[in-house]
């Protein structure tokens, strides 16, 4: 996982208790990161089709995806 956050310039979580997470674990390394909270529950199954739908709109907002979401 650290070496993922070496070379993020942007990581996405869904909610607040992964921020506190990532920073707890990777604290020196997040300095100069930015970390988006997309304020969706983590109470989804992977997979779910409602929860694709809601990532790909909030990450659509801070990146833009390589996909046909139409």
């Amino acid at each position: 996982m650290s070496g993922h956050i070496g070379w993020a310039d942007l990581i996405l979580v869904m909610e607040k208790k992964h921020v506190r997470r990532l920073r707890e674990r990777f604290g020196d390394m997040l300095h100069d990161k930015r970390i988006v909270c997309l304020n969706i529950p983590d109470d989804y199954q992977f997979m779910d089709a409602e929860l694709i739908e809601i990532l790909i709109s909030s990450v659509s907002e801070h990146i833009e995806l390589p996909i046909d979401i139409s």
